[in-house]
C-alpha cells in the first residue's frame, strides 16, 4: 500500500477515501476487498484504473488517496521521494522494504493478500518430467539471478513439491471465496 504523501497514516479513520482497484488485476482487487471489510465499510470507495502505470500518474496526481500496488511498481518512486510506502500486504516483511510494517502490525489484524505463482504442466504430464521440471525449477530458484529478484522485486521463491503448492492453491480458494461471500460480492 502506497500513499504519495507523508502526512497519510495506515490507521484508518472512517473517513471516505480514494482507491486505486487496477482494472484486471486479481491482486490488486483482493488485497483491497480484504482491507476494505464490513467494519471499515465507509473507508474506501473504489476507483477502477485500467492499470498499474494510469493509477500511479493519478496518485501522484492527488486524483487517488491511496493504492495497492507491486513492489516493483512503486520501489524507484518511493526511493525517489515521490511515494510514500505505508505497509506491506504479506504475512511477513519484505527484503525489499524491511523498515515498513505488514498490514497486519498497522493495525488490521489477521491481514494478508499476497501475489503467488505456479508452475504447472498438462494433467496427463508423465510423473517422471513433472519430477524434472520440480527438481530444475528448485535448483534455480536458489540462484544467483533469482535471489537478486527477489531482493529487487520483494518476492520469496520457493522451489516446493507439486502436492505442497496443491495444498497451497486450495487453502488460498478456500480463504478468498470466505472472504468474497463475507463481502456479498456477487459473480458476475
Amino acid at each position: 500500500m502506497i500513499d504519495p504523501t507523508p502526512a497519510t497514516e495506515l490507521a484508518m479513520s472512517y473517513q471516505l477515501m480514494s482507491y486505486q482497484l487496477i482494472e484486471f488485476s486479481v491482486e490488486a482487487g483482493v488485497a483491497t476487498i480484504a482491507f476494505n471489510r464490513p467494519e471499515r465499510r465507509n473507508a474506501m470507495s473504489d476507483d477502477m484504473r485500467a492499470g498499474a502505470a494510469p493509477a500511479i500518474s493519478d496518485l501522484l496526481g492527488g486524483q487517488i488517496d491511496v493504492m495497492f500496488t507491486t513492489v516493483a511498481s512503486a520501489a524507484s518512486l518511493v526511493a525517489a521521494g515521490q511515494l510514500r510506502a505505508l505497509a506491506v500486504t504479506s504475512a511477513e516483511r519484505s527484503a525489499a522494504f524491511p523498515q515498513l510494517p505488514t498490514v497486519a502490525e498497522a493495525g488490521v489484524p489477521g491481514y494478508a493478500a499476497e501475489s503467488w505463482y505456479g508452475l504447472y504442466a498438462p494433467a496427463k504430464t508423465p510423473a517422471p518430467v513433472i519430477a524434472r521440471l520440480n527438481q530444475a525449477v528448485a535448483k534455480a530458484v536458489q540462484s544467483g539471478a533469482f535471489k537478486q529478484l527477489e531482493a529487487n522485486e520483494g518476492l520469496i521463491m520457493v522451489g516446493s513439491a507439486p502436492e505442497q503448492l496443491d495444498r497451497y492453491v486450495g487453502q488460498e480458494e478456500d480463504r478468498w471465496r470466505k472472504l468474497v461471500k463475507d463481502a456479498n460480492i456477487e459473480v458476475q
